[in-house]
């Protein structure tokens, strides 16, 4: 019986179509017979682009982890026009979704909470590591038609973090604006502060 996905790797581990990296706590198709067959079956089936939205995420994330601004600013260029509706494409909620997307693959280490209560008011997106992870907490606060830093300030200033004192390690406070109003060759541009603490 299944009741997880993690019964259904288990499953494929023990039947040694994957194989376990206890170091990074992840699975991976242990050799190149394996990962042709598994080529052969995914091939042509329109799985690519499902493939390299993956892989943008998980990219996304580590840039973030390694406090790569621009990186994270240019992704999230990328995802915010293919995940906003024209109609609400310049206001924070939308934007906020299409980070949600973005980072789809780091809910693998990280519960994302939404409008998390904390300090004086509501960090717009937490991550909180999941147990057995060594991530630092990330708090990101979005603005728009201000700058990065202004959002960063709104983490300090309103104590986000005051609440996060039984998550140890690193906190990593992210804050991203999107200048609705910019024309030209800054038009739809994010910037992105990342400050680790």
């Amino acid at each position: 019986m299944f009741h997880s996905k993690d019964d259904v790797l288990t499953l494929l581990i023990h039947l040694g179509y994957l194989s376990y990296d206890a170091e990074t706590k992840t699975v991976v198709i242990p050799n190149q017979e394996v990962a042709d067959v598994f080529g052969d079956a995914v091939d042509g089936e329109g799985w690519e682009e499902i493939g390299e939205l993956i892989q943008e995420s998980d990219d996304l994330l580590d840039a973030t982890l390694c406090g790569d601004s621009d990186a994270v600013a240019e992704a999230l260029e990328k995802v915010h026009p293919a995940n906003s509706s024209i109609l609400r494409y310049n206001n924070e909620a939308s934007l906020s979704s299409a980070i949600m997307i973005a980072y789809y693959t780091a809910r693998r280490i990280y519960k994302i909470v939404p409008e998390f209560p904390h300090g004086k008011g509501f960090a717009d997106l937490v991550f909180l590591p999941k147990k057995g992870s060594d991530k630092p907490v990330m708090i990101i606060e979005l603005k728009y038609d201000k700058d990065a830093d202004t959002a960063i300030r709104q983490i300090h200033e309103n104590r986000y973090d005051g609440d996060l004192k039984d998550y140890f390690g690193n906190l990593l406070l992210v804050g991203i604006n999107y200048d609705k109003d910019a024309k030209g060759a800054d038009a739809k541009k994010h910037s992105c502060v990342i400050e680790k603490m």
